[in-house]
């Protein structure tokens, strides 16, 4: 009896269905966030009127150049997105759809996972400032480093707090800014030890790093690819593995040596 039908009748049949199931789609929430390229903020400056690191029981230089560590906006934990989200977002360069939980991975809701980021947030700055003096050689009972950076949680800043200590503390060495006068950008947690740790959300971090007037950015080296996938014209690449290899990087940049590169 079906085969009676004539094929566009058949194609019309089969289509109801098919359009009621996508319609339901659109509308359904998604287990995914959206997210985009964030703030940045210079470490060696200040932050709601604040320097963002205060060294006490040592000479503190003053600094040049800009240090600025890159965040990310992603939707919240509670947020609804839906099809139409997450296809406009993969037509975006501006933009990246992201599993819910590799941006939220401990659950919960807006005001735990908070208190989650800004734990995340005090452990980093703990671990930089022990990895910055650590390097440099100085003992911890005697050199006090104060970090304040209001409204921006989690661990990604770690590497750049190392090396804002490292700056106002002993910049390239020989009486220079670490930074050789530059904007330069980046991302990567740190340990205790100074080893530098991937993040997620690069490719978002570098447009942030570029639209806020860096020239260079500091890549966790595992992300390279990431980061080169849709890199701003005129940002340079440098991958780093520990708070050591980058201090190194920097300094030969400034002497014009030989950089890694992704």
């Amino acid at each position: 009896m079906f085969s009676s039908l004539s094929r566009p009748r058949v194609l019309a049949v089969c289509a109801v269905p098919l359009l009621a199931l996508l319609a339901v789609a659109g509308l359904a929430p998604l287990p995914f966030s959206v997210a985009q390229p964030g703030s940045t903020a210079n470490v060696l400056g200040k932050n709601n009127g604040d320097p963002v690191i205060t060294i006490a029981g040592a000479p503190e230089r003053h600094t040049g150049g800009q240090l600025r560590m890159t965040t990310i906006i992603a939707t919240g934990p509670d947020a609804t997105v839906k099809l139409g989200d997450v296809v406009g977002g993969w037509f975006r360069t501006d933009r990246a759809v992201m599993p819910r939980d590799s941006v939220y991975p401990t659950g919960g809701g807006v005001k735990e996972i908070e208190q989650h980021n800004l734990a995340d947030m005090r452990q980093s700055q703990s671990s930089a400032t022990s990895s910055a003096l650590s390097y440099l050689g100085r003992d911890a009972k005697d050199v006090k480093v104060t970090l304040k950076l209001a409204d921006i949680g989690g661990p990604s800043a770690g590497l750049l707090f190392s090396l804002g200590i490292v700056d106002k503390l002993d910049g390239d060495g020989d009486g220079g800014d670490l930074t050789g006068g530059r904007t330069i950008a980046g991302t990567g947690t740190i340990t205790d030890n100074g080893e530098v740790g991937a993040v997620g959300g690069v490719s978002l971090k570098t447009r942030a790093a570029k639209r806020d007037g860096a020239s260079v950015f500091l890549v966790p080296k595992a992300e390279c690819a990431d980061a080169k996938a849709e890199l701003p014209k005129g940002l340079r690449l440098i991958p780093v593995t520990t708070l050591k290899d980058t201090v190194d990087s920097l300094r030969a940049l400034n002497k014009n040596g030989s950089v890694p590169h992704c």
